[in-house]
């Protein structure tokens, strides 16, 4: 894309969508606390330093695959000078939110659609929002070192599809307002996004929408709407009307529950005993109930299972898989675990080498709404307090720092996940704090 020069300024206060997107989320959040990964290949890796799960320009520019097992090229990548780093989900969840807040100081309107993109209303004229998203720009990067690209227009859909500009023209400068261009430039903009990209679409409906002739973001904007409603549902119709400027997706401030809790590992090494899948289940269920009381909701059902190997040649594999309703819906990590080991244990094999187990919860309720329809009943009912005490000392302390039974112990278990080269959690442990050498 190229910004034109002799566009005409709009000087009437208009309501714009940006959308601010984090460059290389992790790797970037990496290279605030180790700034010697500046300019150098970094890949960050899934758990269990599995596979590649994110990777900086520099390895991308190396051909370094997404989803690539990382045994498998790590001889290659060393020789490229590729850096790799285990995942480091408490770092990422905090930056993002720290993200967020300051994004919040400059809209009403925030939604923060992923841990490393928002959408933000922003008003005035064209001059104007371009302006507030520079600031935003430098305001994210001078305070917590997060690189963005910002895309702007009169939708979601359209904001998406700006901020592909904002990233692939270096002229752009991270910013990116699709108001910028005269409509038959945005018609060329348009023509040249295949439909696979627009967001809400892609590949497996973009492969049904080539026989109408539809192949690029242009074509579907032109598209007969009714036909394209009654081809493939009103969802995709909105995305037509986003493309024409049409906002149909107003900003969400407020994120919905979730309907399920899920909690689910690969243990490091294979696990062969019933004591230490007992321990697994005390762990998982206790991280399980934390969301569960963070988004103040109670569970009426859990689903709880663990698997050897589909992959393994030394025996057949096996799944074992039970469900548990509960009388009365609870947030109560101890009475979760027992009834995990209730169900589960007695189909436990010892010397079967299970690989992962994993706790849902389901049939969610609010806390509030359960609390309410208790106030005529004389049987004590209500969740016990110590989850809530719990919570709080690891809000301030960390996740690991109090526990029930085995997961209160902080040594390292030999099932736990595998991160050799995790980075310190330098922005909510006081014991992982950065160290700064002044010379």
């Amino acid at each position: 894309m190229s910004e034109s020069a002799t566009t005409s300024r709009r000087t009437t206060s208009e309501r714009s969508v940006a959308i601010v997107d984090a460059n290389n989320f992790y790797v970037s959040c990496e290279r605030v606390f180790n700034p010697a990964l500046e300019g150098r290949p970094v890949v960050v890796l899934s758990n269990n330093d599995g596979c590649v799960i994110a990777r900086s320009q520099e390895a991308k520019a190396l051909n370094v695959d997404m989803a690539a097992p990382w045994h498998s090229i790590a001889p290659i990548a060393a020789m490229q000078g590729v850096v790799a780093v285990s995942s480091n989900y408490e770092l990422y969840g905090d930056m993002s939110a720290r993200s967020a807040e300051i994004l919040s100081r400059y809209t009403s309107d925030q939604e923060v659609y992923s841990i490393d993109e928002s959408f933000i209303e922003l008003t005035g004229s064209l001059d104007d929002t371009i302006a507030q998203a520079r600031e935003i720009r430098r305001a994210l990067r001078k305070l917590i070192g997060l690189p963005v690209s910002i895309g702007i227009a009169p939708t979601k859909t359209l904001a998406k599809l700006a901020n592909r500009g904002s990233k692939q023209n270096a002229a752009l400068a991270g910013v990116c307002h699709l108001g910028s261009y005269a409509p038959e430039q945005q018609t060329a903009i348009l023509a040249s996004v295949d439909v696979g990209d627009v967001w809400g679409i892609g590949r497996r409906t973009a492969k049904k929408l080539a026989p109408l002739g539809i192949h690029t973001a242009a074509d579907l904007r032109d598209a007969d709407v009714a036909r394209i409603r009654t081809r493939f549902g009103v969802v995709q119709a909105r995305v037509v009307h986003e493309l024409r400027g049409v906002d149909c997706l107003p900003i969400e401030q407020v994120q919905p529950d979730r309907e399920q809790i899920y909690h689910s590992r690969s243990f490091a090494v294979p696990i062969t005993t019933v004591t230490e899948l007992e321990e697994v289940l005390s762990v998982y269920t206790q991280r399980a109930a934390a969301r569960l009381r963070k988004q103040g909701s109670l569970t009426r059902m859990m689903r709880c299972f663990t698997a050897t190997s589909p992959f393994s040649d030394s025996a057949a594999h096996t799944n074992h898989s039970v469900s548990v309703a509960f009388p009365e819906p609870t947030d109560d990590a101890a009475l979760l675990y027992r009834s995990a080991i209730a169900a589960l244990g007695p189909q436990l094999e010892p010397g079967k080498r299970y690989v992962r187990a994993g706790v849902t919860l389901m049939e969610l309720t609010p806390r509030d709404e359960h609390a309410s329809l208790d106030v005529f009943d004389e049987a004590d009912t209500a969740p016990p307090a110590y989850g809530a005490v719990i919570d709080r000392i690891a809000g301030k302390f960390g996740e690991d720092t109090l526990g029930l039974g085995i997961a209160g112990l902080r040594h390292r278990r030999g099932w736990s996940m595998k991160r050799d080269m995790v980075s310190p959690r330098a922005t909510t442990h006081w014991d992982e704090l950065a160290t700064v050498t002044a010379r």
